[in-house]
């Protein structure tokens, strides 16, 4: 396992390569409804996908992630019980306020979860949050998909 923080830097638009700039704008027409799928978005600004997937996690305007308090999170977790209730717990532990949820039905044994999570008084870092989710018992998929 990588024990090893990440660092970040502010940095100008200016000198970032076009692709991460792109990034940006991929997953602000997504986050602002401008577009329904990565897919259009990346068609849209001349992005290829495999580039968007390779930055999305990674870059961020900075008045998002240095203003914003709110994440989206989307999990895929095990039809069975005690798992969400366990995810709840676990953010709650964090210092993690959720704010909505939003379940699917179960197929194929497997749900979708969309919440809300206000991270200001988060004891760990959002990636810390987001490995400790994916590494439970019946979660099969926890990534952030949005900030505001």
């Amino acid at each position: 396992m990588n024990t090893k923080r990440r660092k970040f830097f502010l940095v100008a638009e200016d000198i970032m390569p076009e692709a991460m700039v792109k990034t940006v704008q991929v997953k602000d027409m997504l986050a602002r409804g401008e577009a329904n799928t990565v897919h259009e978005a990346v068609n849209e600004v001349g992005l290829s996908r495999s580039a968007f997937y390779k930055y999305r996690d990674l870059v961020f305007l900075y008045e998002e992630e240095g203003q914003g308090r709110l994440i989206t999170l989307s999990l895929i977790l095990e039809h069975r019980q005690g798992i969400l209730s366990s995810v709840l717990n676990a953010i709650a532990q964090t210092g993690g306020n959720i704010i909505t949820i939003n379940q699917g039905i179960p197929m194929s044994q497997a749900a979708h979860l969309t919440m809300t999570v206000d991270v200001k008084n988060l004891s760990g870092s959002l990636d810390d949050l987001t490995d400790n989710l994916q590494k439970m018992h019946g979660v099969r998929k926890a990534e952030i998909v949005g900030y505001s």
